[in-house]
């Protein structure tokens, strides 16, 4: 186990380098001033514009930028964005709300969404399971934007149930809503996901051989079918934790959060580009952690699965 985390942990490093120089040379190739609008509807002075270009490396080549990027990098070092802030305590202060939204949204999809297709899957063609088919292709065709707003108009502004909007402490309550708008989409692909592998496993010949052997159904299904089953939805929410820690900008935006979604949208749309590139690149090390987490989870749901 200890060398195939080793292992893992060196493999990172090239996805590391490659996913932060793809994303560097994308944001900075980029055409266009980033000093534009700075000092508002007037032009920026000539020395301002000289004195920011070089301390943001501006006039190096691609290759030379990147390359200093990286060295900070390597030293913990995100860079300091374009209005002289630190990327990290910047990530440092959203980060928790942030990650709080997404290991919410993570135990709705989980609770809800096995739960869902456990009982899609052990009755299958029944009055559950199209409930669940039909409910969960609503969600699946309805944008997260369109959840987003429906619940919060009516849960939120006209039911009173929940905030409408998010305070800087963003406490357990205030993300209820949010969390569960986030995870919606997931909901429906992990109870899909769950209930298509349930019903694969308990036509399979291990489980009608353990029922002949006088193993109940419930201890059957519990015991061998749904452990079975939930291989494939690790690896579908080991892949989402990277998504929903990314990807929350709609959600962000709508409850108003103060998270990483929240400043990776400001950053773009002011063209920062060294924030930008810091903020995606701790994604990236998030998502690559996450992924090493499940192939772990894999050897605990099958112990056929050996990372000797």
């Amino acid at each position: 186990m200890g060398k195939y985390i080793v292992r893992r942990l060196l493999q990172m490093i090239p996805v590391i380098l490659g996913a932060t120089f793809l994303i560097y040379a994308m944001v900075f190739a980029l055409p266009g001033d980033p000093t534009a609008g700075k000092c508002g509807e007037r032009p920026c002075p000539p020395a301002y514009v000289a004195k920011f270009r070089e301390e943001h490396n501006l006039n190096d080549p691609l290759l030379v930028q990147y390359g200093k990027y990286l060295g900070k990098l390597a030293q913990g070092d995100l860079g300091t964005s374009f209005y002289g802030i630190p990327v990290k305590e910047e990530l440092a202060k959203r980060y928790v709300t942030t990650g709080k939204l997404a290991l919410m949204a993570v135990a709705w999809e989980t609770l809800i969404g096995i739960f869902a297709g456990v009982l899609a899957g052990i009755r299958k063609g029944k009055f559950i399971d199209n409930l669940v088919l039909v409910s969960t292709l609503l969600v699946i065709s309805i944008p997260v934007f369109v959840i987003g707003a429906t619940l919060q108009m009516f849960l939120g502004v006209r039911m009173g149930l929940f905030p409408v909007t998010v305070s800087s402490q963003a406490t357990f309550y205030e993300l209820l809503l949010p969390s569960f708008v986030l995870a919606s989409a997931s909901v429906a692909y992990i109870a899909r996901l769950t209930r298509a592998n349930m019903v694969e496993n308990l036509r399979a010949d291990y489980v009608r051989t353990a029922i002949a052997k006088g193993l109940t159904r419930r201890r059957a299904v519990g015991l061998h079918t749904l452990r079975n089953s939930l291989i494939p939805v690790v690896t579908y929410i080991g892949v989402d934790i990277g998504a929903l820690l990314g990807g929350a900008i709609v959600t962000e935006r709508i409850f108003n959060i103060q998270g990483v979604g929240g400043f990776l949208f400001r950053s773009i749309g002011a063209r920062d580009g060294v924030a930008v590139v810091g903020t995606v690149t701790a994604l990236v090390v998030v998502y690559l952690f996450a992924n090493l987490l499940v192939d772990l989870l894999y050897g605990v749901l099958d112990p056929r699965i050996s990372h000797d």
